[in-house]
């Protein structure tokens, strides 16, 4: 059974959460991947950046619904959501735009749960932790190389 350990990339990119948006779009770019594991000074992962976050930061801003009550106008979505949407539109560092606590996994998860993993949470790259440290990265590209064995 083939296991995160088998295809997950180990030359691990990594940005800071104080790495400017632009820096990390460029990475993202230049190495033709969809997510970068953010991690702190000591190496720990915070977080992970990926495209559809920078993507993110091109949309509009959607204004809240609202419904009356009394003559009063009261918004449907609560003004943190809002405030947390207008900063990562204009987002400048990773730390404003990344998802912060990213959905991880370990070594030893099989390919068919990584897949399930990816495919009901609609995610496109996944941290592997052991130990609390980051060794790796799986990406669908990864995922997609195990029905061409002589590609990995």
């Amino acid at each position: 059974m083939v296991k995160a350990k088998d295809i997950m990339t180990r030359e691990l990119i990594t940005v800071s959460p104080d790495t400017d948006i632009t820096e990390a779009a460029k990475i993202l770019l230049d190495k033709h991947i969809n997510g970068l594991p953010v991690v702190d000074k000591n190496g720990k992962l915070v977080g992970i950046i990926c495209q559809s976050d920078l993507i993110s930061l091109q949309k509009k801003v959607r204004l809240p619904s609202v419904f009356t009550l009394l003559d009063t106008f009261i918004p449907v979505r609560s003004q943190k959501s809002i405030d947390k949407e207008l900063e990562k539109i204009a987002a400048a560092k990773v730390v404003q735009a990344m998802t912060a606590d990213p959905v991880v996994i370990n070594a030893e998860d099989t390919v068919e749960d990584i897949a399930t993993l990816m495919v009901e949470k609609n995610l496109h790259t996944l941290p592997v932790v052991e130990d609390g440290k980051l060794v790796g990265v799986v990406g669908k590209e990864d995922i997609l190389s195990t029905l061409m064995p002589s590609r990995k």
